[in-house]
């Protein structure tokens, strides 16, 4: 569970957006939608195996 300290005086907009950014990076959203739909553990390795192979490219480009 995310605890945020509000300091006395302190602006309920600013604890929102300091609460929010903590949020997205605990990674509790992202992981949800990754469980709700099942991939095969074969398409997984084809996408992960793809996206280096664009990312690879990507650096190739740069370095030219």
């Amino acid at each position: 569970m995310i605890a945020m300290p509000v300091k006395e005086g302190e602006n309920i907009e600013k604890a929102l957006k300091k609460f929010k950014r903590k949020y997205e990076r605990t990674g509790v959203l992202k992981e949800l939608r990754r469980r709700q739909t099942f991939s095969k553990p074969s398409v997984t390795n084809r996408k992960a195996k793809l996206h280096a192979i664009y990312v690879e490219q990507m650096r190739r480009n740069d370095e030219e």
